[in-house]
């Protein structure tokens, strides 16, 4: 069973493993993963020796963006099941020592919601300035520049209000108004009916979205094109989105939002996604009283640096006080980890490797489903496509089809165990022989060392909680300290190429080797030597250089 400490500040050494529901077990036979599939599961997930589950949206929706696009916040979707199914998943994961989080899309609704559905029939309504509307200019254009992430201006025109409303994502996801305050009331409310039913933490979804410019200015273009957000074949990057987000009032709702989850001890974590997202996360963050959490795109590019990746840690160390980052390298949005850093044919020691080094970094780790497989990008054809992102930019961005295909459960059923129907996205071919079962199986494969890797990080207070500095090395190798006041300083260099490297660290000379976390290298005289996707681990005396 999980086992997760008593600490207030528990959630700083917690891991967090992301389901995709649509595609975790689907037990119905509709070829869409279902709570109840989760449930079936949740053994499996706590022997991983993650901490809390993430939730990807169930909730009530005409899944135009597969959940993201909600029209009922306060029930399950029929494809996933009934709150009774939830309250059974919750009460399966608290026997088990699994904390449960949901994801909150603040920002949007469906246009199918009740609420857009009066919004729009009028202006004079009661939910007429819940969404964000506006005349046209004189010519009939819209009211600025804004740009949809997923393509093309942000402004959609109504005929029955004849005027514009804002998306930030499809035409079919309006913009709420978090200027009113009816509607910060109304998503408190939301999230207090989930938070009463056992939820233990909430995942803020574009949470740099809620508010805009009452002024409704345009933006001026990037001074460096955006290509962390977005791929650089997307123009939205291409603006300085200073006025169609990460708004200052934004800072007094995400205090209301820390207020109602310190009622239940719950936690939360934003997906911050922005021009300057180190910036904001450290400012959504400092201070308690804010988001516990935040995490960006910045690891989540197809850059796999040393340099990269110590930037990164070291700047957001650099802004912030006391607040808390969560390192992803993977999730619903990006493409695989193995093979956006490992090309078409990546080595499969690579995903040790990945894991070892987000495991060492300081902060809250997040995984993504199939990650501990080592799962690559699966290549669905434009004719099974299914995201509308990635139908809108294809072929140059196929969008995130690629790492939404079922988990591949077993080698021995249909669709390796993940329904017995027609899956709403295939099974990828290359999957089937990396499934759970075979894996389970085999000692050396990727699953079984990520449980390792986990239960040994567990013993080590300074990777879950210790300070951390970099030192200079070449590239490819990322080189860190860890430390914890009064603890000896655990020292780690990993290789993120496929080619051997050996170089000079004076401080490995005066380390004993830790050997338990299963990853090859070596150190002797001052000079660490690694194989590809190597990496070394040694504990020195808290005072040595």
């Amino acid at each position: 069973m999980t086992q997760i400490s008593t600490n207030p500040d528990w959630w700083k050494e917690a891991i967090i493993y992301q389901v995709y529901p649509r595609s975790y077990l689907d037990t119905n036979g509709d070829g869409v993963g279902d709570l109840a599939g989760i449930t079936e599961k949740l053994d499996y997930i706590a022997s991983l020796g993650v901490d809390i589950v993430w939730l990807s949206p169930f909730f009530k929706s005409p899944m135009k963006d597969f959940g993201y696009d909600i029209a009922d916040y306060c029930d399950v979707d029929p494809l996933f099941g009934t709150l009774a199914d939830f309250d059974a998943l919750i009460a399966k994961a608290h026997s088990l020592g699994l904390k449960i989080m949901i994801d909150q899309v603040m920002s949007h609704t469906a246009d199918t919601h009740p609420w857009f559905v009066e919004s729009r029939k009028s202006r004079d309504n009661a939910k007429s300035d819940w969404y964000v509307w506006a005349d046209p200019l004189p010519d009939g254009c819209p009211p600025n520049n804004w740009l949809s992430v997923f393509g093309g201006s942000a402004w959609q025109w109504d005929t029955r209000r004849k005027q514009y409303y804002m998306h930030n994502f499809l035409t079919s996801q309006p913009q709420l108004n978090f200027h009113n305050p009816e509607v910060q009331q109304a998503h408190l409310d939301a999230q207090r009916f989930w938070l009463a039913r056992g939820v233990d933490g909430v995942r803020m979804d574009a949470c740099v979205f809620h508010f805009h410019d009452r002024e409704l200015r345009s933006n001026p273009p990037a001074l460096v094109r955006d290509t962390s957000t977005v791929t650089d074949v997307n123009p939205y990057g291409m603006q300085a989105h200073i006025y169609d987000k990460t708004q200052p009032e934004n800072v007094a709702f995400l205090q209301r939002v820390r207020a109602q989850l310190n009622e239940f001890g719950a936690v939360s974590i934003g997906e911050v996604s922005s021009d300057d997202a180190l910036a904001q996360m450290a400012e959504y963050t400092e201070g308690g009283d804010k988001l516990h959490m935040a995490y960006s795109f910045n690891l989540l590019t197809p850059v796999f640096t040393a340099s990269h990746i110590r930037k990164q840690v070291e700047e957001f160390k650099e802004r912030v006080k006391d607040g808390w980052a969560s390192w992803s390298v993977g999730n619903h949005d990006a493409i695989r980890v193995m093979t956006r850093w490992g090309g078409t044919n990546p080595s499969p020691e690579l995903g040790k490797l990945v894991l070892a080094m987000q495991l060492s970094l300081k902060g809250t780790p997040c995984l993504y489903q199939g990650d501990e497989l080592a799962l690559t990008e699966a290549d669905v054809p434009y004719e099974l496509l299914q995201d509308p992102y990635g139908i809108t930019f294809w072929p140059e961005f196929k969008g995130r089809d690629g790492c939404r295909t079922p988990m591949p459960w077993t080698g021995e059923a249909p669709n390796a165990g993940f329904t017995s129907g027609t899956p709403w996205l295939p099974v990828a071919e290359p999957h089937l022989a990396a499934n759970v079962a075979a894996q389970d199986k085999d000692p050396d494969s990727m699953l079984n060392f990520q449980r390792r890797f986990i239960a040994w990080r567990k013993t080590m207070p300074q990777l879950t909680r210790g300070d951390i500095d970099f030192f200079d090395a070449p590239e490819p190798v990322l080189a860190l300290r860890r430390d914890v006041a009064g603890m000896d300083s655990v020292l780690a260099a990993f290789n993120l190429s496929a080619e051997p490297v050996s170089f000079a660290w004076p401080a490995s000379g005066q380390a004993t080797a830790l050997d338990a976390h299963g990853l090859p290298g070596e150190a002797a005289g001052g000079r660490v030597t690694l194989p590809p996707y190597g990496a070394w681990f040694g504990s020195i005396p808290a005072d040595a250089e």
